[in-house]
């Protein structure tokens, strides 16, 4: 069995082989299933907004010995002012408990509810207001946060790659990430704070970047693909997406180690709060951003190649050659694309002498 290091410098040189991009159909067929059930399971189940989108009520209680949840709803409740409670631990000795917004009166009424139901002092029960213009406007900027990340990428990478394909492909790879991400908090109810948005724009810059590193490595091994006719621009992608696979494996996992740490850790000791909501987005979409980078944006940018005229000829043209290097009609050997291989160092009798001079 071979070690992850021999796994590799096989990948790079083209000795093992993934067929990613051969399979491209199946991965883009897979991804668009995902962004509409994604976004379909957003608008049926609905997404759990904080207060700061929905607008309401806040109490914090902090000091409390029993931190019972169900305490602070009948203590709400109690008070026969609201019915829709939603109540979180915060750290090891404070609750958060959300309601609809209230009045002055009617919030100094529940402020004394969680007084007695805790048995704490007035100063322990902190309470905040939001207003629903308030919430709205930052859903608002929320969207035209990603509106306007989206426009500049797809701009950016038009101008940095020169080939709007490309552009297209990583968008949509980018839709990808934000629709997983957006189904797992539909399905779980995870909180959709501004902190999670924050997660949100996090994850497409991280994506995006695994995006052009692989884009990169395509344009190095397709500078002049037209130029020679053993192999097809599909298949030097793919030796492409087999090339940087061990660096986008090496680097998701360093970058989730840290993200999961302050998500466990964080959701075990802490509850619910900025960090969590941070981490949870930034934990899920790590995972689409390198799942995307590695098996849609590749494969989509050959879909899109592949409906030009010049590619439809290269291809053609590749065929009709090995077609006629085949012996007795025999089909073609397995293509094997390994520009890159490895060398050996010669003897010291090979190596270069310096003439002695005379002083």
């Amino acid at each position: 069995m071979m070690s992850f290091a021999q796994w590799g410098n096989a990948l790079y040189s083209g000795e093992k082989s993934y067929r990613v991009v051969p399979n491209r159909r199946i991965f883009a067929g897979v991804a668009a299933a995902v962004i509409v059930l994604g976004f379909a399971l957003a608008a049926i189940i609905g997404l759990n907004r904080s207060i700061e989108f929905t607008g309401g009520s806040q109490f914090d209680v902090t000091n409390i010995s029993d931190q019972s949840e169900s305490a602070a709803a009948a203590a709400v409740r109690g008070t026969g002012l609201v019915d829709d409670v939603r109540v979180t631990l915060v750290g090891s000795e404070g609750v958060r408990i959300q309601t609809p917004s209230l009045d002055s009166a009617s919030t100094a009424a529940v402020r004394d509810a969680l007084v007695s139901a805790y048995g704490v002092s007035d100063a322990d029960v902190q309470s905040s207001s939001i207003g629903p213009s308030w919430g709205a406007s930052v859903t608002s900027k929320a969207a035209q946060s990603l509106v306007i990340f989206m426009i500049l990428v797809a701009i950016l990478m038009t101008i940095y790659f020169r080939s709007w394909e490309m552009a297209a492909a990583a968008l949509l790879a980018l839709l990808h990430d934000v629709a997983v991400t957006v189904g797992v908090f539909a399905i779980g109810q995870f909180e959709v704070s501004p902190a999670t948005v924050i997660g949100f724009l996090t994850i497409l810059g991280y994506s995006l970047y695994d995006t052009v590193v692989v884009f990169d490595k395509v344009r190095e091994l397709t500078t002049d693909v037209y130029d020679q006719k053993r192999y097809t621009f599909a298949e030097y992608v793919n030796l492409a997406v087999n090339q940087t696979m061990v660096r986008s494996i090496n680097t998701s996992v360093v970058a989730l180690l840290p993200v999961g740490a302050i998500l466990f850790i964080g959701l075990a000791t802490l509850g619910s709060g900025t960090l969590t909501d941070i981490s949870l987005a930034l934990f899920t979409g790590m995972i689409a951003g390198t799942y995307s980078s590695i098996f849609i944006a590749s494969p989509l940018l050959v879909l899109f190649r592949e409906r030009g005229t010049r590619t439809r000829e290269h291809d053609a043209l590749v065929a009709r050659s090995r077609a006629a290097s085949s012996e007795d009609g025999a089909a073609p050997a397995p293509v094997r694309v390994a520009p890159i291989t490895p060398g050996r160092r010669l003897s010291n009798d090979h190596q270069p002498t310096r003439k002695r001079t005379r002083r």
